[in-house]
């Protein structure tokens, strides 16, 4: 059961709420719902949908009684199915927030003190005492900070969640958590403490790193609501009594890492009775922006990963390889002398056996620890990340033993819905490096890359990606967030910036309306749609979604041709030289005309899903001409003459060409590929669709050859080369074992893993026919010598597991479909059955018979 996709949600920022569920396995669909959804408190019910006849289970909408702020409900459903009436379910529970600013009276402080923020500075703990007379009943803490924070009470962290809020486009929209607090408090005297840090809001931030890009000041807003057994209700807010100072946190940053040292720390500073008269005060600071409820989930520590070997480098340092690239920091367990320090550094690769951070630009990626000397210490930093594989320690107290120190994983913490495994070790090794991507790069708002000074919301790179990063895991409210943010830096001419939340338009206008990328912004709401069949996402981002198509029209004229201004292109192509990755073989024109195409086409659908039928009806007409231009403009030939496969993959993925000229353009396509020994020579935007355009055009031989090609360039190239991430460039270590010296050489970047959703699509056949999943397409196509193939998906409705399996002239195929789903099962004969939900085992004559 979700409440807006989100499991138990407390502090949801809906007044209106979606609810959703799965059925169980032993119903085979639904025919007719009832929802009943009561106050948790008091047992009033504020809404009874009575028995509805429909087979609707997701994103239904609440339609009771306003629930306003602070509300906690409890709800239930029972479904009828093809076995009769079910039992109740079991209760689940959400609860509101705050939905109205007037909610707050806590006030936004920051220290009273001057400082010079051109430069990293200490830390700020701010704190404050209270008294309770009586026995907590519950009680919650509504927060939130510009720059980063970590609450404690009466000596307790609150939560699991690090980097909180997280980043969004802060002058628009800053997120607040809520958390229930009830079992930390007691009768008696109690102490709130929080400890500020810059974060996104005032640390570096920007490929060309600069402080203070949001504000040059730290600030808290907290408000923490108490109900006793008496009825009574406390509420301590961040104001004007609570009190600041600096501590043991001597510098904290994004790119740089954090300092600390331990002989600064305050005992006992976030439980009552602390000595704080010393300690300063503070100001209050106005801060306009919407305060709203979180829709994804919190970032956390996910995992630890421990060292495979502790080595010497040739400068004499110890370097640890945790034989996976990663994203997180270092936690340590250390005893030594007071006043020594231990340095970390991070670093994805090894260059002659040291660490190689030219890759890293302008981050330092280094933390520093000063031990108290009061026995066996741990520590962790608290408010920063690195991209690593391989650490370098320095000045740590004897041996390093493995126990000592471990690296902590950290990602937003989405639940996993993708498998995928066959009879190829190498194949299954790029599907882990896929999935550790995303990983790495999905830390609150979706990156490029998460080691050097960058770390952006590039929107290219998710506009390609996305597809497969549905397939993995439920970033369903990771993107709905971050688009919330595309719509809010939206430019009023409609322009997007290429990076969301947007700090380079200032720095760099002219990339603010580049085709490919800024067409996220119609591309992911349509790819969210699809997967998670939530017709709201497309409601929520219309307005962006037209906007930006519009633009573009405006630009491109009554010639219908996007012809001008700055274009990425087919962005890293093969060819392009290290220094200049948009010098792509593609035309930028044609490419920027096919993205003008793609998007006006699926923002005509999504008018037709909307209801909003004049706008469909003229967004299929300005995409008839769009198409109409471009075969005018660029394939009189049919791309018989094109040099670039990413010019046909486009043409023929986006439906571009006429049904007289696809055959021929195939044909070229093949040539080209041939005449790379089967390499690719694609770039960020051709890569996604090339084997998925072989493949729909029966060159399934073609496209399997691609995927298994093992010299560069190709997916299993950086396989072969030990890669446990995707690299941002195919050749990021060359043949010869150097390193590529150009500037975009992230070893964790997921746009090239793209491939993926064809795995899923083509290679096992799982395929979208209704949105959510409620009807798909298994359709597997074997090739490439592989001998068996396995995958399962946990979709909205429920488990999808597909298999096949080579046993001699025959196909074997298994299927699994969730309850209150369809599936239509094309066998590589052609033969084609519907399926409901159940297992089902098949067999087929095998292609090669």
């Amino acid at each position: 059961m979700r409440v807006d996709h989100l499991a138990a949600p407390l502090g949801i920022g809906a007044e209106r709420p979606r609810l959703s569920w799965k059925l169980a396995a032993s119903t085979r669909a639904q025919h007719a719902y009832w929802v009943r959804v009561l106050d948790a408190g008091s047992g009033q019910l504020l809404w009874d949908s009575e028995k509805v006849d429909s087979p609707e289970s997701l994103v239904v909408p609440y339609a009771g009684t306003e629930l306003g702020s602070r509300r906690r409900c409890e709800w239930r459903v029972k479904i009828w199915g093809d076995s009769g009436e079910s039992e109740w379910s079991e209760p689940a529970r959400f609860e509101t927030g705050l939905l109205d600013r007037s909610d707050w009276t806590a006030e936004f402080i920051t220290p009273d003190c001057d400082e010079d923020t051109t430069q990293s500075l200490p830390c700020p703990w701010l704190r404050r005492e209270f008294n309770l007379t009586g026995e907590v009943v519950s009680a919650r803490l509504y927060i939130t900070a510009l720059g980063v924070y970590q609450a404690e009470i009466n000596g307790l962290h609150v939560g699991g969640d690090i980097l909180r809020p997280g980043w969004t486009s802060y002058r628009h929209r800053l997120c607040y958590q809520t958390y229930d607090v009830t079992t930390l408090l007691r009768s008696g005297s109690n102490a709130i403490g929080v400890v500020l840090a810059d974060g996104w809001a005032r640390g570096n931030l920007g490929f060309r790193p600069r402080r203070n890009r949001y504000t040059d000041r730290l600030a808290l807003l907290a408000q923490l609501e108490i109900r006793l057994v008496d009825g009574s209700e406390v509420r301590v807010a961040s104001d004007g009594a609570w009190r600041s100072a600096t501590g043991p946190l001597l510098a904290s940053d994004l790119y740089n890492g954090e300092i600390y040292d331990a002989r600064f720390e305050f005992l006992g500073w976030s439980a009552p009775g602390f000595d704080d008269h010393d300690w300063a005060g503070v100001r209050r600071l106005d801060w306009p922006a919407a305060l709203v409820a979180p829709v994804g989930p919190p970032v956390r520590r996910i995992e630890t990963v421990d060292p495979v070997t502790i080595g010497t480098s040739p400068s004499g340092k110890a370097i640890l390889d945790f034989g996976q690239n990663l994203v997180g920091r270092l936690r340590i367990r250390a005893e030594g002398g007071s006043g020594r320090q231990i340095t970390l550094r991070h670093a994805e690769v090894l260059e002659d056996g040291e660490l190689f951070t030219q890759a890293l630009r302008f981050a330092d990626a280094t933390d520093r620890y000063t031990l108290k000397g009061a026995g066996k210490e741990e520590w962790e930093p608290e408010f920063t990340f690195h991209g690593f594989r391989y650490a370098e320690v320095d000045g740590w107290p004897g041996e390093i033993k493995p126990s000592d120190i471990q690296a902590v994983v950290c990602h937003s913490d989405m639940e996993r819905t993708g498998w995928f495994k066959c009879s190829n070790e190498e194949v299954n090794r790029l599907h882990e490096n896929i999935v550790w991507s995303l990983r790495g790069n999905f830390l609150d708002i979706p990156t490029d890359c998460p080691q050097r000074s960058e770390r952006l919301g590039w929107t290219g790179d998710i506009q390609v990606f996305a597809p497969t990063a549905c397939l993995l895991y439920d970033v369903c409210g990771v993107l709905r967030s971050w688009l919330a943010d595309l719509a809010a830096d939206q430019l009023p001419d409609g322009g997007v910036p290429a990076v969301i939340p947007d700090i380079v338009s200032d720095d760099l206008p002219a990339i603010s309306s580049a085709a490919g990328w800024a067409d996220a912004a119609v591309l992911v709401p349509w790819t969210l749609y699809r997967h998670y069949g939530d017709p709201g996402i497309l409601d929520a981002q219309y307005g962006s979604m037209r906007a930006w198509v519009e633009h573009v029209r405006r630009l491109a004229g009554e010639k219908l041709v996007w012809d001008s201004g700055f274009q990425f292109g087919d962005w890293l192509d093969p060819t392009a030289p290290p220094d200049k990755p948009y010098q792509a073989r593609a035309d930028r024109h044609l490419v920027a005309t096919a993205y003008f195409a793609r998007s006006t086409e699926t923002l005509c659908l999504a008018a037709g899903v909307l209801g909003n039928t004049s706008d469909a009806r003229e967004y299929a007409g300005l995409a008839a001409g769009i198409k109409q231009a471009f075969r005018a403009r660029y394939t009189p030939d049919g791309l018989r003459s094109s040099g670039s496969q990413t010019e046909i993959v486009l043409a023929l993925e986006f439906g571009l060409l006429t049904p007289d000229q696809e055959p021929s353009a195939v044909d070229r396509l093949v040539e080209l590929i041939q005449q790379e020994d089967y390499c690719l020579g694609t770039g960020f935007l051709g890569t996604p669709g090339i084997c998925q355009v072989l493949s729909d055009h029966g060159r399934e031989d073609v496209a399997y050859a691609l995927l298994l090609q093992k010299e560069c360039p190709s997916w299993l190239y950086p396989v072969t080369r030990g890669a446990t991430t995707i690299w941002e460039r195919w050749d990021a270590i060359k043949p010869d074992g150097t390193i590529n010296p150009g500037e975009m050489l992230s070893f964790n970047h997921y746009a090239y893993g793209a491939v993926g959703a064809w795995l899923y699509g083509t290679v096992i056949g799982l395929q979208i026919i209704e949105p959510g999943w409620r009807r798909f397409r298994v359709a597997p196509r074997p090739g490439g010598g592989l001998g068996w193939v396995e995958a399962h998906l946990e979709s909205p409705h429920g488990p999808i597991d597909a298999r096949w399996e080579q046993r001699g002239d025959r196909l074997e195929i298994e299927v699994g479909i969730p309850p209150g789903a369809t599936a239509d099962v094309v066998l590589p004969t052609g033969e084609a059955r519907t399926l409901t939900s159940g297992r089902h085992a098949l067999s087929s004559r095998s292609p090669k018979s």
